[in-house]
């Protein structure tokens, strides 16, 4: 038995009730009450996609793989004419240097800082080279630091600053400045590693 329900004054069309086991029925809109609003639907927005930036590449000189007890280690590097010191890995200091010339070549290696001078001379007799001879000297020099007992120091050489960072020039030694002759002198402990690098110099063998 069908029952038809009229509601007057209701023309608009209406949202379709289903209730089961029953054909749909509309459902009219009843004055004083909200119209049920229609569900939005969303488009979900693309996944963001994050940017990786590859690492840069390390720039400068590759610190020596040798043993310290100090936390320091230096490279003086006869290509760039430089000593790059680090401290417990970290670059500190890049000092321009002279080593020792095509006659008197600074021997690569690995040295070890010794004993330190306030200052000193520096005499060519005690490794039998006469002082009054064409290569003897007897030179006064300050903040030297020795790295090896055949008389190697690296020490403030300010008769050499055109030198330092260009060419070599010394009897061995590595020559910087007075600045930097005091930084060494006044930070590097003793035992500390000093690795010569690309000289002619042959290899050296001592400590």
């Amino acid at each position: 038995m069908a029952v038809s329900l009229a509601l007057p004054g209701l023309a608009q069309a209406a949202p379709v009730t289903v209730i089961p086991g029953l054909p749909p029925v509309e459902v009219p809109d009843i004055p004083g009450l909200p119209t049920p609003s229609t569900p939005k639907t969303t488009t979900p927005e693309p996944p963001t996609t994050s940017t990786t930036t590859a690492p840069s590449t390390p720039t400068g000189p590759v610190q020596p793989k040798v043993k310290t007890t100090t936390g320091y280690i230096a490279l003086a590097d006869d290509a760039t004419h430089t000593i790059t010191w680090w401290k417990d890995g970290d670059v500190v200091k890049t000092m321009p240097i002279s080593m020792g010339s095509n006659q008197h070549p600074t021997p690569n290696g690995v040295y070890h800082t010794k004993e330190k001078y306030r200052d000193m001379y520096m005499d060519s007799s005690t490794y039998g080279v006469p002082i009054d001879s064409p290569e003897g000297y007897r030179t006064y020099v300050e903040y030297a630091t020795r790295m090896s007992w055949d008389g190697i120091f690296i020490h403030a050489a300010p008769w050499s600053l055109a030198q330092q960072g260009v060419s070599n020039v010394s009897h061995g030694c590595i020559n910087v400045s007075t600045e930097n002759g005091k930084w060494v002198y006044d930070n590097i402990p003793r035992g500390t590693p000093i690795v010569v690098r690309g000289t002619i110099g042959g290899q050296y063998t001592g400590d």
